[in-house]
C-alpha cells in the first residue's frame, strides 16, 4: 500500500475509534461517580447507625419499681388524704355528667330524684309549652301497694293552687271521694238502693259564648249520640241504620212533649212510636227498645229512670264519679262511665273551661267497652285541644293484651292510648311482667333490672328518651287522706 492509501486509511478510520474511547470514558466515569455516592450513603448511614447505638449505651433507665434506697421518695407507712366535703354544686363541677339536671323548676313537686339527689317536678303544661313533649298524657303502673295512687293524687291535688281542676269520670273503688270532698269538690256517688238519679238526657253544662241556636244544635246532637253510644253498651254490639232512625224519631217525639226529656220517654217512643201507620218503625226498634229498657225498668234500673237529682258543675275544683257500689256490675259501670264522658265533653268545649286533669283509675275495667273506648281515645287524641291531660291507670302493661282479641280495633285503640303518652311513670313489677313491659316501652337492660327491686313510692320515670328514678314524698296530711289501706287496718 502506497504512502496516499495509508493517509487516506488513517483519515477514515482514526475518529471513529477516538469517538468510541470518549464515549467508553464518559461511562467509566459516571459508574465511578455513582459508585462514590453509594460508598458516601453507606458511610452516612453507618456512622448514624454507630451513633444511634452509642447513645442507647449511653442512656440509663429507671427500673419499673422505681429507685432503690431514698431515691424511691416514699414513706413506710400508707399515704392518706383528709375527707373532702362541699356542696352538690360545686362537687357538680368536679364530677360532671353523673346525673342530668332535671326538668326544671316549674311544675309540680313530686320528690327527690334518686340519681342527682335534687328535686324532682313535672307539670305535663309546661312541659308542653317548653317543647319537651307533644303529648300531654300519662300512663301510670303498677302493682298493688306500690303507691300508684298517691302518685296520681298528689300530682292533681299539688296542681289546683296553678288554676288546675280535676274530673275522675270513674273511680270504681271510691277511692277518690274523700279527695274531692276536701278539695271543695263533688264526688258523685251512685249506685242501687241510692236516692242519686242522673238523667243523661239532661242538657249540660252551657259553654259561655254560645248562641242559642247552636247550643240547641249541640243538645240535640250530644242526647242522639249519648242513646246511641247506651244502647251499644246493653246491646254489646253497633246499631243498624234503622236503629239509628228509631233513636233519632224517637228523641224527637219526647224533646215535643218536654223540653228535657228523660230516658223512660225515649223509650216508650222507641217501642210504641206515635206515628207507625204500618207498625214498621216499632218492629225495626224492637231489640234496641228492649235493650235500653234495661236501663228504666230492668236490672239497671234506679239510676236513670228520673230526673237528676244532682248537677254536674264543671266549675268546682274537683268532680269524681264513685262507683264503688256497682262494680259487681260491669254494665251498669260502662252505662255510667259513658254518661260521665258525655258531661265532661260538654264541660271541654267552654274555652274558658282552662286546664283540667282527667284521671281513668282501674283502666282495665274501663277499656273492655268499644264505646267507652273510642271516646277514651277520641279524648287522648284531642287533649291539647281541649286543654286537659289524661292519666291512664292500672296494674300491668298486660292488660292491655286483655282488650280484645289480638289485631281486633279495640286491641289497636287500646295501644293508641300508650303509644299517645309520652310520659310513662313505671312503679315496681313482678319479675314475670319484665319482658312485656321493657318490650313496650322500649327500657334498657339497667332499667328492666330496676323495676322489681323499686320500693314503696318509687318509679321510673319514661318521659320521651329521658330516664328519671323518682322517690315520691308525701306530707303527713296527704299520707292519711291518700291512703288506701285504711279498711284493711282497721282505721276510719
Amino acid at each position: 500500500m502506497s504512502d496516499t492509501e495509508r493517509l487516506h486509511t488513517s483519515v477514515l478510520v482514526t475518529p471513529a475509534k477516538e469517538r468510541r474511547r470518549a464515549r467508553q470514558r464518559r461511562r467509566h466515569a459516571a459508574a465511578e461517580v455513582l459508585a462514590e455516592q453509594r460508598r458516601t450513603r453507606k458511610a452516612e448511614a453507618q456512622a448514624e447507625a454507630e451513633a444511634a447505638r452509642a447513645e442507647r449505651r449511653n442512656t440509663h433507665y429507671l427500673p419499673s419499681a422505681g429507685e432503690p434506697g431514698p431515691a424511691m421518695l416514699r414513706t413506710p407507712g400508707r399515704f392518706r388524704l383528709p375527707r373532702h366535703q362541699d356542696t352538690s354544686a360545686t362537687l357538680a363541677g368536679a364530677y360532671p355528667f353523673l346525673a342530668e339536671g332535671g326538668l326544671g323548676s316549674n311544675g309540680v313537686f313530686i320528690g327527690q330524684d334518686l340519681y342527682s339527689g335534687g328535686s324532682f317536678v313535672y307539670d305535663p303544661w309546661v312541659l308542653y309549652s317548653q317543647g319537651l313533649i307533644t303529648a300531654p298524657n300519662l300512663v301510670l303502673a303498677g302493682i298493688v301497694g306500690s303507691g300508684k295512687s298517691s302518685l296520681a293524687k298528689s300530682l292533681y291535688t299539688r296542681s289546683l293552687p296553678f288554676g288546675r281542676r280535676v274530673y275522675v269520670p270513674g273511680d270504681p273503688k271510691g277511692e277518690h271521694t274523700a279527695v274531692a270532698q276536701a278539695l271543695g269538690g263533688k264526688a258523685i256517688t251512685l249506685g242501687h238502693g241510692l236516692s242519686t238519679r242522673l238523667n243523661p238526657l239532661d242538657e249540660g253544662y252551657r259553654p259561655a259564648g254560645m248562641s242559642d241556636e247552636e247550643w240547641k244544635t249541640t243538645v240535640s246532637s250530644r242526647r242522639r249520640d249519648l242513646i246511641g253510644a247506651l244502647a251499644e253498651v246493653v246491646l254489646a254490639r253497633a246499631l243498624t241504620p234503622l236503629e239509628h232512625t228509631a233513636i233519632d224519631t224517637a228523641l224527637a217525639e219526647a224533646v215535643r212533649e218536654n223540653s228535657t226529656p228523660i230516658l223512660p220517654m225515649v223509650v216508650d217512643h222507641i217501642l210504641s212510636p206515635s206515628e207507625d201507620p204500618d207498625g214498621r218503625l216499632a218492629e225495626d226498634g224492637r231489640v234496641l227498645g228492649h235493650g235500653l229498657r234495661r236501663l228504666i225498668r230492668g236490672d239497671l234500673a234506679g239510676l236513670f229512670d228520673g230526673p237528676s237529682t244532682v248537677t254536674f258543675d264543671p266549675t268546682l275544683p274537683m268532680i269524681s264519679l264513685d262507683l264503688s257500689r256497682v262494680t259487681e256490675n260491669s254494665t251498669l259501670i260502662s252505662v255510667l262511665m259513658t254518661c260521665s264522658s258525655a258531661w265532661m265533653e260538654s264541660a271541654l268545649l267552654d274555652p274558658t273551661g282552662g286546664q283540667r286533669w282527667v284521671i281513668y283509675d282501674e283502666a282495665w275495667r274501663l277499656m273492655n267497652q268499644p264505646a267507652l273506648l273510642r271516646r277514651m281515645d277520641a279524648h287522648w287524641r284531642l287533649a291539647r285541644h281541649y286543654g286537659i291531660a289524661n292519666v291512664l291507670i292500672f296494674h300491668k302493661l298486660t292488660d292491655l293484651e286483655n282488650v280484645g282479641d289480638s289485631g281486633s280495633a279495640m286491641r289497636a285503640l287500646a295501644n293508641s292510648l300508650l303509644a299517645n303518652a309520652e310520659t310513662r311513670v313505671i312503679y315496681r313489677q313482678e319479675s314475670d311482667q319484665l319482658g312485656v313491659t321493657a318490650s313496650t316501652l322500649g327500657l334498657t337492660r339497667t332499667e328492666r333490672k330496676l323495676l322489681p327491686t323499686l320500693g314503696v313510692g318509687q318509679g321510673l320515670w319514661k318521659i320521651k328518651e329521658r330516664s328519671f328514678v323518682v322517690q315520691q314524698q308525701l306530707h303527713a296530711k296527704e299520707l292519711e287522706l291518700f291512703r288506701t289501706d285504711a279498711r284493711y287496718l282497721g282505721k276510719t
